[in-house]
């Protein structure tokens, strides 16, 4: 093992309390030097002692004065040095990240200055180290950048602070047995230097004082860039630059946001589309873009090793997330097609369709009025094409897949379970859970709490939220919410009283107007309306999600959450349950309210006393169900690709055209990041919440469309390439974020998943035409030969026309029509319960009721023992697990056993020697033992 030999200096950080908002911040870093250290020193390895002592006493200047000191013959002249580099112009120290601003003179700009100069004084006070590029030197000559890097010592340091892990013995517990099916898979495969770009060690919490323990080769690429961006970020959002208000003020996001910087971003590593000509360089950028991000790698399995080392385990687990589902969508794709492509075949065998095509019986049965006075009456017959599309979604098959896909969403998320649980022992995630809490406070919470108290366990004052304080603004919340909610029911509501506005136009349109008899067959008043009504409710879900969006920011952050968590969570569920409601509410009224609330011919129910309720096509609600999930499931994947695609790409046009165009001697490596769209700290988010709402689409009304699946399989092949493609070459690279699990989101697709047996379950019953047809078959056939014929006709309640209204009878009866027909089960006219539910209606209802209560019994009993019977942790990776945690424990006791050895042999006696060492000796083996 090659390790560096240890430095003799000390690091220290001195924290200080500012009293005006009792906030805990970074104000001073110092490296105390021996006068003996060597060249080896964290700031430039390659500067000599003297020059090390000049630069310490140069803190007073200006980042460009500070590298102006270093000698003539170690400076790479600019003139020969490419700007296409991530390294500061001595070519040696790392720019691990970059902050940028411009030079615009107005009223504000005194202010921003001394903003700048205290916050990166205070940078470097930290122990940062700054190199700023002048505006000269910039493409617009408008823009400085400020490089920043982190020096061994603030490395180290912060390691410690943040918990980072960091390997101490490559791992030889033995690789898993292989799969047999590799051999199969292998066209599937990659390269293995891409998958597993590092080789898989044993890892302990950083400590600076056991450097010798861990596996320090370099100490310029022990910590990785996401590591080192991580750490360095740490610093920003927590170092103070002055006092405004009578407040002390911090952190680079409240700079960001007052325009002081403009962006600040850490660098990519070279160019996405060629390799770097730095031979030190990992060029990981560009074999992600060659092995992932391209759409011809469809096929290819996902690196998630190489995502999760250059965007950190918070990408890499979404990544590895849609990637997983993806795969469990093949399964469900493949059994929905057969479903359909069941109902396809049968298409003619329906008897419900064949009777309603039918001259002698669908062409001679008159159905009553789809409107008020304007409507006339027609033939039953003119549904023929869309009653036999009808079938190939409403058939037998739909119950099978409709159970089906409740155990479906129990595999997959049970399955996850255990590939999470994987990835978290392979990431070094598993104690991840106490390290968020200490870690993920954020600033904004210690900044806008002034009230303290002692924490009862760490004896530790803290700031906290009042009580009153934390209520008032659950509150505004909360009636924030209810509001934007209401807002949502309300627009829905416009799009009913259009639909049942424009239902009677395009009822009257269609039957009178010749031009359309080719298409009326195919185009019924029903469609048409479902059709128009869904396109305009889309446009309205997409403006009010808009809208929402910044809403939801904004008093998310007015709660004051206090942890990374709390806040991602808090977001999240605001943002789903506005969703939900935004996206669902229509297809939820197609499926459970259109054509039940109707009445009858001559006492017909009405909206606002105004117009007259929806019917459902005679065939059955379940196609305009299937219109209404089409259009805005796949209109929200449509729009979500342009919007995640096509716009960055517009945006990066002309920065793309300048770096290919200029040489990289004009257009630095600084700039052509900056050029690039910012990914956001909610970039993740709303993918998340993207997947999850089209999750919600497959599982919550798939009974209505089994091809729901199948689109959803190719719209996240291409996503997956869509989002790598555009976080590897149109957004700048994230900063690194730690995460072992995708968080609430587990939550939410548990509850979308029992949600769904239900609506599914109730799709089938009420919404199909199927228990109707089955309490036919059973208990009301007429022809034992072929049970199904006379269902049509059965289905259709007599309407006597002299029953009429006045005011709502047809102003035409050409042909004299004394009676017509209705979709009900009512007794005719001249019996005794006149235009009363029949028997067969309660029958009807008894047997959908019992097959809910049924079919819901039955997929969660074998949802809940599916999930009982697959454990969560895969017993190999316990094993591991144990293995691991064991051979770690023992190699940092034999480390302090050594040390122990070391330390009484130069201050002890033999006899106090012998009895610290079997002292220690026997808490290792007790350590073993347990």
């Amino acid at each position: 093992m090659n390790r560096l030999g240890q430095k003799d200096h000390e690091t220290l950080i001195e924290m200080a309390l500012a009293a005006d908002d009792n906030i805990a911040v970074l104000t001073k870093f110092k490296p105390s030097r021996s006068a003996g250290e060597d060249s080896n020193g964290p700031l430039c390895e390659t500067i000599s002692n003297t020059e090390s002592e000049l630069r310490s006493n140069s803190e007073g200047l200006s980042s460009t004065e500070t590298s102006l000191l270093i000698p003539d013959h170690q400076v790479i002249s600019k003139r020969h040095q490419s700007k296409d580099s991530v390294f500061f112009r001595d070519g040696v120290r790392r720019i691990d990240f970059v902050l940028s601003y411009l030079d615009d003179p107005n009223k504000e700009e005194e202010k921003k200055a001394e903003r700048r100069r205290e916050f990166e004084k205070n940078l470097q006070k930290a122990g940062l180290e700054l190199e700023t590029e002048d505006k000269k030197e910039s493409e617009d000559g408008k823009t400085y950048f400020v490089k920043i890097h982190a020096p061994w010592e603030v490395l180290i340091t912060y390691a410690e602070v943040l918990n980072i892990k960091a390997p101490i013995k490559e791992n030889d517990i033995p690789p898993t047995v292989e799969n047999p099916l590799d051999c199969i898979l292998e066209p599937f495969r990659l390269p293995e230097k891409v998958m597993h770009p590092e080789p898989d060690y044993f890892t302990a919490p950083f400590s600076k004082s056991r450097q010798e323990l861990y596996l320090i080769d370099n100490e310029s690429t022990f910590f990785s860039p996401s590591r080192r961006n991580r750490i360095v970020y740490y610093i920003l959002t927590r170092c103070p630059y002055g006092t405004e208000e009578g407040k002390k003020k911090f952190g680079i996001k409240r700079l960001l946001s007052n325009g002081t910087y403009t962006a600040a971003y850490p660098l990519h590593d070279c160019q996405y589309w060629k390799k770097s000509n730095d031979p030190n360089c990992d060029n990981e950028r560009y074999t992600l873009y060659m092995e992932w991000a391209r759409f011809l790698r469809f096929y290819k399995e996902q690196p998630l090793d190489l995502i999760r080392k250059y965007y950190g385990e918070k990408i890499g687990i979404y990544f590895a997330w849609l990637g997983f589902y993806t795969e469990m969508l093949f399964f469900a794709a493949v059994v929905g097609l057969i479903c359909f492509l069941y109902g396809l075949f049968t298409m003619d065998e329906n008897m419900s369709s064949t009777e309603i095509c039918a001259p002698a019986i669908g062409g001679e049965i008159i159905m009553c009025p789809l409107c008020d006075e304007k409507c006339e009456y027609w033939k039953l017959n003119t549904t023929c094409e869309s009653s036999k599309y009808s079938h190939l979604f409403d058939n037998v098959a739909t119950l099978f897949f409709a159970i089906f896909m409740g155990i479906w969403v129990t595999l997959f998320l049970e399955f996850w379970k255990r590939r999470q649980a994987r990835l978290k022992y392979e990431w070094d995630l598993v104690d991840f859970e106490e390290e968020q809490q200490q870690l993920q406070l954020r600033p904004e919470y210690e900044a806008k709490c002034t009230h303290k108290k002692k924490n009862p366990v760490t004896q530790e004052m803290e700031p906290y939220l009042p009580l009153t304080s934390q209520a008032v603004r659950f509150c505004i919340s909360g009636t924030t919410v209810l509001f934007w909610i209401s807002l949502i029911i309300a627009s829905m509501i416009a799009v009913i009283v259009y639909r049942l506005a424009v239902y009677a136009a395009f009822a009257s349109i269609m039957e009178n107007t010749q031009t359309l008899q080719p298409i009326s067959g195919l185009l019924t008043p029903q469609l048409a309306t479902s059709v128009t009504a869904s396109c305009l409710n889309f446009v309205i879900i997409m403006i009010l999600n808009f809208l929402y969006e910044k809403i939801a920011v904004w008093i998310t952050d007015m709660e004051i959450p206090r942890t990374h968590l709390e806040y991602e969570n808090r977001l999240t569920m605001k943002m789903f349950l506005f969703q939900f409601v935004n996206y669902y509410s229509s297809c939820f009224y197609v499926a459970f309210f259109k054509g039940k609330f109707v009445g009858y011919p001559g006492t017909y129910t009405y909206m606002f006393s105004r117009w007259r309720n929806e019917e459902c096509d005679p065939a059955g609600c379940l196609i305009e169900l299937t219109t209404q999930l089409t259009i805005v499931m796949a209109g929200k994947q449509i729009w979500g690709n342009i919007q995640e695609a096509i716009v960055p790409w517009i945006w990066n046009w002309w920065g793309r055209r300048k770096a290919r165009c200029n040489p990289e001697n004009l257009y630095s490596r600084w700039e052509q990041d900056h050029d690039l769209q910012s990914f956001g700290a909610l970039g993740l988010f709303y993918e998340y919440l993207e997947m999850v709402i089209q999750f919600g689409f497959i599982t919550l009304f798939v009974a209505s469309f089994p091809l729901a699946p199948l689109l959803a399989l190719m719209n996240n092949i291409l996503e997956i390439r869509v989002d790598s493609w555009k976080l590897t070459t149109q957004f700048r690279r994230p900063v690194a974020a730690k995460a072992h699990s995708i968080g609430v989101w587990q939550e939410i697709l548990n509850g979308m998943a029992i949600l769904s047996v239900v609506t599914n379950a109730f799709i089938v019953a009420f919404t199909s035409d199927m228990i109707p047809r089955l309490v036919y078959y059973y208990a009301y056939f007429t022809n034992e030969d072929s049970p199904m014929s006379g269902y049509i006709n059965n289905s259709l309640s007599v309407f006597q026309v002299s029953d009429f209204l006045e005011g709502k009878r047809p102003e035409n009866n050409p042909e004299n029509f004394l009676t017509c027909r209705y979709r009900d089960y009512r007794y005719p006219p001249g019996h005794e319960k006149k235009y009363l539910h029949t028997m067969q209606f309660w029958h009807i209802l008894a047997a959908k009721m019992a097959f809910i209560i049924i079919m819901e019994h039955i997929v969660f009993i074998v949802k809940f023992f599916v999930a009982w019977m697959i454990p969560d942790v895969p017993a190999e990776v316990k094993a591991r697990i144990k293995r691991e945690k064991f051979l770690t424990q023992k190699i940092l006791h034999e480390y302090e056993l050594d040390k122990l050895k070391q330390k009484l042999c130069e201050c002890k006696t033999y006899e106090n020697m012998e009895k610290e060492v079997i002292a220690t000796e026997g808490k290792v083996e007790l350590s073993q033992a347990m």
